[in-house]
């Protein structure tokens, strides 16, 4: 097993490559979120044709699931599992192994579940990544600034090293 040592002063990464691997990352989470309110929606229909629960002053089956708090909490859950799995685990999303980043500890050691939190929620949907605009030659984006963490970007062989070794 490798130390966290290769990991360490490696430049962070700027903003279109944040950028890049963002969008990759939200198409594969929209894709998420579609398959679980498929998911959501069959259930939904099944326990109405059972007779558990009723309509009331919903029209159909999807305006009682716009305005149903458990499906936006589930939907808010699947974005943030998606980031928090990934983070907690490799340090990559899957935008992020395209683009050969890597978000970590200054150390070089992978981030605790509080910081994949923080981040994520601290992220703002992507948009506090412009926050490395404010300084250029820093290169922390605000949802690094406060989960205090780093965004690095790899060399091809790191990266692949980093995709073949088995995650415990």
């Amino acid at each position: 097993m490798s130390s966290n040592s290769e990991y360490i002063g490696l430049s962070r990464a700027g903003l279109m490559r944040r950028l890049a691997a963002w969008l990759y990352d939200v198409l594969v989470v929209i894709s998420l979120m579609m398959v679980t309110g498929f998911i959501y929606f069959g259930i939904t229909v099944l326990v109405l044709k059972l007779g558990w629960i009723h309509l009331g002053a919903h029209e159909d089956p999807a305006a009682l699931l716009s305005a149903s708090p458990w499906y936006q909490l589930c939907m808010l859950a699947v974005g943030l599992f998606f980031y928090c799995w990934f983070w907690r685990t490799s340090g990559q999303t899957i935008g992020m192994r395209a683009w050969r980043l890597r978000v970590q500890n200054t150390d070089g050691s992978r981030l605790h579940l509080a910081q994949c939190i923080i981040r994520a929620a601290s992220a703002l949907l992507g948009l506090s990544n412009l926050w490395i605009l404010t300084n250029p030659r820093l290169k922390l984006a605000l949802q690094d600034k406060i989960a205090d963490c780093e965004v690095i970007v790899m060399s091809k062989e790191l990266n692949k090293k980093l995709l073949d070794k088995k995650q415990p």
